[in-house]
């Protein structure tokens, strides 16, 4: 008798952030490819990003998506918008976010709007500051979503330390 394995695949968004040509020189001339950018998530907290490399362009978004899915994190949510506010650097580019009341909606630029959109935060105010490399910038924005932690356990965290000391 076989058992029929069925997969429960979550359903996750994909968000093309940027598409770029990149050129090696080499000796015969200009060797072109095409680098893509992308953010993947499900909508619920968990986002991931991605980056690939290929000849053709389809390929690469193809590619970053794979490597989007495997790179997801999980981030917490306070409600519709994120706990605190955050300030991150990455390279020259510095991001700021900020929770938001409900129906602000998501008030971001560019790179930054993308990673928050297909993350599932419907209310932020963010603000790119610094660099405006796309790359860089969405890097930023995964370090600081990544990097916030619910009020409950930074709590139950403080109570602990206290109790020792």
């Amino acid at each position: 008798m076989i058992k029929e394995q069925v997969e429960v695949r979550e359903e996750l968004s994909e968000r093309v952030v940027s598409v770029n040509r990149v050129a090696k020189v080499v000796k015969g001339g200009k060797h072109l490819r095409f680098r893509a950018l992308v953010a993947a998530g499900d909508g619920n907290g968990r986002v991931g990003i991605g980056l690939g490399k290929a000849n053709e362009v389809a390929q690469a978004i193809q590619k970053a998506g794979t490597v989007a899915r495997k790179n997801m994190v999980t981030i917490p949510l306070a409600g519709t918008t994120i706990p605190h506010e955050i300030r991150v650097k990455y390279g020259a580019a510095d991001v700021l976010l900020k929770p938001a009341r409900p129906g602000a909606g998501v008030i971001a630029g560019g790179s930054m709007r993308a990673v928050i959109e297909v993350a599932g935060v419907k209310d932020i105010l963010a603000k790119s500051l610094g660099s405006s490399n796309s790359i860089n910038v969405v890097k930023a924005t995964m370090i600081a979503l990544s990097r916030l932690r619910e009020p409950g356990k930074v709590l139950a965290e403080r109570k602990a330390s206290n109790a020792k000391g």
